[in-house]
Parts: C-alpha cells; sequence; structure tokens
C-alpha cells in the first residue's frame, strides 16, 4: 500500500517517472518497504550539475535581487498548493507523524515569505571617511554557487533555509540528499520546476538534485565551483567536511550533533514543563538535532516532575504516524534502534535507572522499529550522557545550586540548544548570559526553532547560522568601496607621497 501510495503522490507532485527507475533503494521507515529505486547520480551527473550551476550563476548574479526574490515567492506559492502531499511524503519517508510532516514544509514556505522581502533588504554600510571629499561604503554581491548536503531528518526543511537565500543572493544550488530521503527531494525539484516556468527566464541550473551516496557528498565538498558549501548531518561528517572546505578556502555553513539540556528550577510551571519536555524529548521520535537529551531538574521538585514524565512516556501513542492520533512514529531504521540500545546498556551499567526504551512488537514489521521513548534517572553526568544519541531516551540528572546546573548543561562536547523553565527573572538572565549554547530559550523546550531567528550553535555543533537576521550575508561576498569625488589625492593615515 505504502509503495503506491508514494508513486501516486510523486505523480501529482509532479516526479518524472524515469527519476523513480535505478539502483538506490528508497525505504519508509514505517513497514521497512523499498517506496522506489532512484536513479541515483554518478560522476557524469555531478558534473553536469556542477557545470550547469556554474553556467547559471553568470546570468542569475545580474538578474536584480527584488526580480530574483519573486523566483522565490513563486516557489512559496507552488508549495502551498502542494503542502498536502508533499507533507504526506515527508512522513512516509522520514516516519513523522501528520502534523510535523505539514510544519516541517510550513517552515519551507516561510523561509520562503522571509527570502522574498529580504530580496528587498541587501544593504550594506556607508562608512565615515578621514579623507575630505571621499565615500566609503561596503556592497555586496553574488557569492557563487552553493552546494547543500541535508540529512533524513528534516529531508526539506534545511534545504529550504539555505536554498530561499541561496537564491535571492544570487547563488544556484546542487543538492545531495540524504540517501535515507531521496523521494522527498525530487519532489521539491519538481515544485521548483513549476514555479521557475512561472517566472519566465529563470536559466537552466539554478536547482538540481544529485542523489547518491558519501562520495556526491564529497565531490561537493571538494569542487572549487562551490565557494561556499551547507552540511547537516553528525559531528564526525563535520570533522572529515570541514578540513576538506579549508583546504580550498571555501566556507562551510556546519550544522552538526546536539546534545540539549534543560534546566528546571524549583520556581518552574510543571504543567508548561511537562508538556514541553515531553515534545522536545518525544517528538520526531527523537530524531531533531535539537531534541531534548538531558534534563537538569532541582531536588526538590525531582520526584514529581519525573513521576509525572513517566506517566507521559508510558502513555503517548506510539505507532503508525499516518494515523490522526499518533504522537510518535517509528526511528528511521535498524541502525538507529541497535544505537539506542547500546546507548541504554550503557546508562545501566552506569547505575542509570531506565523506564520505556523497548521496542514495540515487530512480529507484524521486523523491518521498522517503533520504540518506546526512554527516560533514564543517572547518577551523575557520564560520558554515556554527554554523548547524542539520535533517538528519544532522556537522561535526567538532579542539582542543587543553579550555577552547578549551568555547569552541567555546558559540560558537552556539543553546543545547540538549551533551556530553562523557571518563573524567576534573575533564574532566566544568569541562565541566558551562562548557557554556551547558539539557542537558549525560557519556558519552552530546546527544539521547535522559527526562521526567523538564526539557527545553529558553538562548539562541536559545528558553529554555523541559517535564517536569521543576517544568514543572508553566508550566500554573498562583501567589497569596500572607496570614492574620491574632489580633484586632490590625500592619503590614509597622514601618509604622503608626492611626486613631480
Amino acid at each position: 500500500m505504502l509503495p503506491r501510495m508514494a508513486h501516486d503522490l510523486l505523480a501529482r507532485l509532479g516526479v518524472p517517472a524515469t527519476r523513480l527507475y535505478g539502483a538506490m533503494a528508497a525505504r519508509t521507515p514505517l513497514t521497512g518497504e523499498i517506496l522506489a529505486d532512484v536513479s541515483a547520480a554518478g560522476p557524469s551527473q555531478m558534473e553536469d550539475a556542477l557545470a550547469r550551476a556554474d553556467a547559471a550563476f553568470k546570468v542569475w548574479r545580474a538578474v536584480p535581487a527584488p526580480r530574483r526574490g519573486e523566483l522565490v515567492r513563486l516557489f512559496g506559492e507552488e508549495l502551498r498548493a502542494a503542502k498536502a502531499d508533499l507533507a504526506r511524503l515527508v512522513t512516509i519517508e522520514a516516519g513523522k507523524i501528520l502534523s510535523e510532516g505539514a510544519g516541517e514544509v510550513q517552515e519551507m514556505i516561510d523561509i520562503c515569505d522571509f527570502a522574498t522581502g529580504l530580496s528587498r533588504q541587501l544593504h550594506g554600510l556607508t562608512i565615515a571617511t578621514e579623507r575630505p571629499d571621499h565615500r566609503m561604503m561596503e556592497t555586496w554581491h553574488p557569492l557563487g554557487p552553493v552546494g547543500v548536503i541535508s540529512a533524513f531528518n528534516f529531508p526539506v526543511a534545511v534545504w529550504a533555509w539555505n536554498a530561499a537565500l541561496a537564491l535571492v543572493c544570487g547563488d544556484p544550488v546542487v543538492w545531495k540528499p540524504s540517501e535515507k530521503t531521496p523521494l522527498t527531494a525530487l519532489a521539491v525539484e519538481a515544485v521548483f520546476a513549476r514555479a521557475a516556468a512561472r517566472f519566465g527566464d529563470a536559466p537552466d541550473g539554478l536547482l538540481s538534485v544529485v542523489p547518491g551516496g558519501r562520495e556526491l557528498g564529497e565531490a561537493l565538498v571538494d569542487d572549487p565551483r562551490l565557494p561556499l558549501v551547507s552540511a547537516t548531518g553528525s559531528t564526525a561528517m563535520g570533522r572529515a567536511v570541514a578540513p576538506r572546505i579549508a583546504q580550498r578556502f571555501a566556507r562551510g555553513i556546519l550544522e552538526l550533533g546536539g546534545n540539549n539540556a534543560a534546566i528546571v528550577c524549583p520556581s518552574a510551571d510543571l504543567d508548561l514543563t511537562v508538556r514541553a519536555v515531553a515534545f522536545a524529548a518525544m517528538g520526531t521520535a527523537g530524531q531533531r538535532c535539537t531534541s531534548l537529551r538531558r534534563l537538569i531538574v532541582h531536588a526538590d521538585i525531582q520526584a514529581e516532575l519525573v513521576a509525572r514524565l513517566k506517566r507521559a512516556f508510558g502513555s503517548v501513542r506510539v505507532g503508525d504516524p499516518l494515523a490522526a492520533d499518533t504522537m510518535v512514529g517509528p526511528l528511521i531504521d535498524g541502525a538507529a534502534f541497535d544505537t539506542m540500545q547500546v546507548a541504554l546498556e550503557a546508562a545501566r551499567d552506569a547505575g542509570g535507572a531506565i523506564t520505556g526504551g523497548a521496542r514495540l512488537d515487530g512480529t507484524a514489521l521486523p523491518d521498522a522499529f517503533y520504540v518506546r521513548p526512554a527516560l533514564v534517572e543517572m547518577p551523575e553526568q557520564t560520558d554515556t550522557v554527554a554523548a547524542e544519541t539520535f533517538a528519544p531516551v532522556l537522561y535526567v540528572l538532579g542539582y542543587r545550586d543553579l550555577d552547578t546546573a549551568i555547569a552541567l548543561n555546558n559540560g558537552v562536547s556539543q553546543g545547540l540548544s538549551s533551556s530553562i523553565f523557571t518563573c524567576d527573572l534573575r533564574e532566566a538572565e544568569r541562565f541566558l548570559s551562562g548557557s554556551d549554547c547558539g539557542i537558549a530559550n525560557v519556558n519552552i523546550g530546546p527544539s521547535g526553532a522559527e526562521i526567523g531567528g538564526a539557527f545553529g550553535g558553538e562548539k562541536e555543533t559545528g558553529g554555523g547560522r541559517e535564517a536569521g537576521s543576517d544568514a543572508w550575508k553566508a550566500y554573498m561576498r562583501r567589497a569596500t568601496n572607496t570614492i574620491n569625488f574632489g580633484h586632490a589625492l590625500p592619503l590614509a593615515q597622514g601618509v604622503v607621497f608626492d611626486i613631480d
């Protein structure tokens, strides 16, 4: 049933049938079935995509930015029309529940709206100069084709964060989607093609999708025609990518690991906290880079909060994400389940008390991995707690002193997102200035970012930023211009160089 449903959705979305016959199996985590066999790109297809992007850049960079914004506006319109089908495809291919699949497509629409407005605000500064009859200013120019490597957990939204901004900045995009979610990328390519056709004179090569394995990502990272590569994935992937980008002096936007914590203070509103923690820890089956993985709770309220969370973890509906009442869908594959079980065993060996974490009966679906979210009460922040496990595992730690709690928050190698739950303004402000993460929230969980704020983190999270007020600058190059409108030639810093 699911393969037929996927093919029907892909046909309605406009994906050519020729893209769906090949050697690359696209599976659904809902059942483990193969949805389609995608045509993977080889070296010649990658070279064609890069050459077309390079040629498109020479045309697109000369198009006025507000006109480029019109293409992104049309793309947003096409996404609105395709939202229901694309969202359902996200659910089938990535395993997200229906509301999360729809939310991901809405995020694409939102970034298109954001980028369209931004296309009229790509402004530089006029700078005071010490020389009379001179004007100094900065101007921004298109950078060049952009390579985007995306991950399975947000198969289309993170690409859109990059692509919408890149396109209004004058940059074509070459996209290598996750091997686990190629179908949604092909669907987006088809939707974008309709927007480009409505636009009328968009150059060929503004968007190329190149499904395939690691070797294609390496080709993007190493190609000198791509002055910027945006890569989302594990810290291990970032360690491999960053030196190769740096070796050719290109730019990188790296969105890597997250081991996010929330501190719960005695003054916290526990009703709000339970709801926020439940979503942050269990949403997307714990497979968000911003998922809540460590809960640092004041000892005075720890027993009460843990008891309430155990009820929530035990009662949440885990199952088919196409069902309207499901709140937690499957893990992406068996490797994710195995990693989760290894982490739970290590936590148990370190003295952790585990509630949940078991696989639901897989007799009917041996190739699908539905698990009960795990709540793990730990005596201390061990190496296992400090490592990111991409699954619904929430470690609970106690504290007495807020400085200790903030130190625990910061005491991991990742620095993406963080939260505090408190009704004490002083505690909130101490946390906001003390957290070393790129995102720090008060009375909401660490997940659920909006495109209006810069997304990204510090330390082993990679340091990149996507969306937000000035993210567009990563996709452009800055030039400083000095204009002499007088007849003399005064030199800066009082230098004298007179010639006869």
